[in-house]
């Protein structure tokens, strides 16, 4: 496991290089997150409007063979830093592919034109037909009389196992619905780094500083239960409180029950490594969701304002 700065990139844009990036080896030479730091106070829907300090937009590079996937395209102020990530990373002749977990988040869709004009793109994951018509701007196709340049689509089902590399030899992925979701979003499994992508959840792990740390172990975790509370209902899960929760923790059961989970990978926030950090973190998530119940709670009113 390792670290390493973005003192090193030379492209990197004015906004990204004042916060800082980050490349975090999950398993050397399969699996990274790419981590660029933006402000919190505010000024981050994904964030409670309370929350002080730093977060990052991670994006993941998976890499097998010849081949290369990258989950989510982060954010447009990123495009550079992630760019520079992704170059240092994978080797001359690599196919690129890419995944936006949530196909209409500014996060997940916002540099996929500018990988097409970096990179060797080979196609777009996602559940949509028309994801060429979600993804195509930015600098290019927004100049007067730009013509129209789509990406190859291959769309997903709401399960499905994906490859990294062709079918007979690739690396085997499992792409599944999000048992808890505002909007349409997939999960990942990835078996060979035994890695569960969550996007937009299990993203409640900040910092108080720019630097981070931008990876968590179980020695590093003072989470509690009302912390993720907190989080959940002042962030876009604000409509969890008296809802059928018992449902949704169903679905969450059979997704820890059914893999062997190592790291969990959120799209925003620290990555969290190890079993039993894993296990905690489920189990809080579990019993936040529980005590939010519709059989323990009642649904009510919330002003757009109010902080819970």
């Amino acid at each position: 496991m390792n670290a390493g700065t973005g003192d090193h990139l030379a492209t990197l844009a004015a906004p990204a290089r004042e916060l800082g990036s980050a490349v975090h080896t999950l398993v050397e030479g399969r699996l990274y997150a790419l981590q660029n730091v933006f402000g919190l106070g505010g000024a981050a829907s994904a964030y409670p409007a309370n929350a002080q300090g730093y977060s990052v937009c991670n994006c993941y590079l998976l890499k097998e063979g010849d081949r290369a996937l990258l989950l989510d395209s982060g954010l447009a102020v990123h495009a550079s830093s992630l760019i520079s990530q992704i170059a240092r990373l994978i080797e001359p002749g690599t196919r690129l592919s890419v995944y936006p977990l949530r196909i209409n988040e500014f996060m997940s869709v916002s540099n996929v034109e500018a990988l097409a004009d970096a990179f060797d793109l080979e196609q777009c994951y996602s559940s949509n037909a028309d994801a060429a018509l979600w993804v195509d701007f930015g600098g290019r196709s927004d100049r007067p009389g730009a013509k129209a340049d789509p990406v190859k689509t291959t769309l997903v089902k709401r399960a499905q196992r994906l490859h990294v590399g062709d079918e007979a030899r690739g690396r085997a992925l499992e792409a599944f619905q999000a048992p808890i979701r505002l909007i349409g979003t997939r999960w990942i499994y990835d078996e060979a780094t035994r890695t569960l992508f969550t996007s937009d959840s299990f993203s409640w792990e900040w910092s108080l500083e720019a630097e981070g740390p931008w990876f968590l172990d179980g020695r590093g975790c003072s989470t509690t239960a009302a912390h993720v509370r907190s989080f959940l209902l002042n962030t876009r899960y604000w409509w969890l409180e008296g809802g059928d929760t018992a449902t949704l923790r169903k679905k969450l059961a059979v997704v820890f029950d059914k893999y062997d989970i190592e790291n969990l990978a959120p799209g925003y926030g620290r990555v969290m490594r190890g079993r039993d950090l894993v296990q905690r973190q489920y189990q809080l998530l579990d019993d936040v969701l529980a005590s939010l119940d519709r059989s323990v709670v009642q649904a009510r009113y919330v002003d757009r304002d109010e902080l819970r």
